[in-house]
């Protein structure tokens, strides 16, 4: 494989500039990665760079981009009105061949309509997915889609399921992937005409790929599955859900640990299995959600991402244009 150049959305993100910039610097220890373009407002880039550690600047480019999409704003109309800004810049170098990948902390609807009109979807492939990574007893479950398509199909739900087997095959390292249709019961016949319909084109042994049936909510971090495909409506609330949950819960614990002189003893003395458990349920270890199902890999950063959430992020490109996935989601349709 080629070293891949990377690009970043450095004004994207609840601490942009500063998170987006330190992170992608900090990804240069990948080898794998030529180089990263930095993409916004050149000032604002090279003031931050200046106050970084020394590092290797022949390896990072800047690429100027006056405007900046915000959340506020309508994705399709940003996308038509801003040509020049990060985000439609960034995807237009991915596009064009300038880069293999294209990472942003921004607005997910911009990245998302954007992608779809400048990148362009996979011959063959209805509409693009958003999927996230989640941590379960076994390892981890790839929940697909989990912000893009609000209102699906049941043959976009068979594709959401083809494609999260590839990724976690390629990915992930999971041979024979099991992949789950979320619903309200196991029972073939529970749901809605969505699920039903899903459930029958998913059980096709044509499409190659290992459908173990209806699953529910509970089974995801049980690690009853590899992925746990559902539309995005259902997917981004088990999303947003399972992110205030892990911060509730470790803050529950955090209280009761140190609720008295007993626990606190005993919380210094289990402080590395505590710290390991964290480390699972934090989302900037693993970095992004890819958009998969689009002619060129673009990452979506969380929001609220910090400096080490943007370095995984870009880290996790290399990993993922090294095992060609879009090209592997292309040959599958």
């Amino acid at each position: 494989m080629d070293k891949v150049i990377v690009a970043v959305d450095a004004m994207g993100g609840d601490h942009a500039p500063k998170a987006a910039i330190d992170g992608a610097v900090a990804a240069l220890e990948d080898k794998d990665i030529a180089k990263i373009v930095l993409i916004g407002k050149e000032d604002v880039i090279l003031s931050s760079l200046d106050d970084l550690a020394p590092f290797d600047r022949s390896r990072i480019e800047i690429v100027h981009a006056e405007e900046v999409i915000s959340t506020h704003e309508s994705p399709t109309t940003a996308i038509k009105s801003k040509k020049n800004s990060s985000v439609v810049v960034g995807l237009n170098l991915v596009k064009e061949g300038h880069a293999a990948a294209f990472v942003s902390a921004g607005s997910t609807g911009a990245i998302l309509t954007g992608g779809t009109v400048i990148i362009g979807r996979i011959k063959g492939i209805k509409r693009p997915a958003l999927g996230v990574v989640f941590p379960n007893t076994n390892g981890y479950t790839f929940l697909v889609d989990s912000g893009a398509n609000v209102d699906s199909k049941a043959e976009y739900l068979v594709q959401f399921a083809q494609m999260g087997s590839i990724y976690m095959e390629s990915i992930m390292d999971v041979k024979n992937p099991r992949v789950g249709l979320i619903n309200v019961g196991a029972e073939q016949e529970k749901g809605n005409a969505l699920t039903k319909e899903a459930y029958t084109l998913l059980s096709d042994k044509n499409l190659g790929i290992n459908f173990i049936g209806n699953v529910e909510g509970r089974d995801i971090p049980l690690g009853a599955v590899d992925v746990a495909v559902c539309d995005a409506f259902v997917g981004n609330i088990i999303l947003k859900y399972s992110e205030g949950f892990a911060k509730g819960i470790m803050s529950m614990l955090k209280e009761e640990l140190m609720s008295n002189s007993v626990s606190k003893f005993g919380a210094m003395m289990s402080k590395g299995a505590y710290n390991r458990l964290r480390k699972r349920f934090d989302y900037t270890e693993v970095g992004g959600a890819p958009f998969v199902g689009l002619n060129g890999l673009v990452v979506k950063a969380h929001g609220s991402s910090n400096a080490k959430a943007v370095k995984n992020a870009v880290k996790q490109c290399s990993k993922f244009i090294k095992a060609d996935v879009v090209n592997k989601i292309r040959d599958s349709v």
